[in-house]
């Protein structure tokens, strides 16, 4: 199978000095939690208390939406703009940080809100830990 690394390693240009490795997690992290965000959000709806899980079922699809566009940005490296990168990592940051918050609010009645959460942490870290080797 082929790694996000692995693509990084064609790219037939500099990528400027950016920490590939940071890059590679931090995709990998949108990936997954996208994933999580989505199952969770499913799994909301599937359980019978959608009334009680509209803000967790919408908070996850924000996420979703936002750790996939953050991973496409972070995929594309001709143009770079690191002002428009570091706003986007950010975005992806808070809003993995408020859906983690969610979905911990609800983890102790629904598994699926535990593993949701611990992917938005994960992803959260990598956005944070990008933006950190950008300067």
């Amino acid at each position: 199978m082929t790694s996000v690394k692995d693509m990084l390693d064609t790219y037939p240009a500099d990528l400027g000095g950016v920490d590939e490795q940071a890059v590679a997690r931090c995709i990998e992290a949108c990936v997954a939690c996208a994933q999580a965000c989505t199952a969770c959000a499913d799994a909301c709806l599937a359980g019978g208390m959608v009334g009680e899980l509209t803000k967790c079922i919408r908070t996850d699809m924000d996420c979703a939406d936002v750790c996939n566009a953050t991973a496409a940005v972070l995929s594309r490296h001709t143009g770079y703009d690191a002002d428009i990168t570091r706003a986007v990592l950010r975005a992806c940051a808070t809003v993995c940080g408020a859906c983690a918050d969610e979905c911990e609010s609800h983890a102790d009645v629904h598994d699926h809100c535990r593993v949701c959460a611990e992917a938005c942490r994960g992803c959260e870290q990598a956005c944070d830990d990008l933006l950190a080797s950008l300067g």
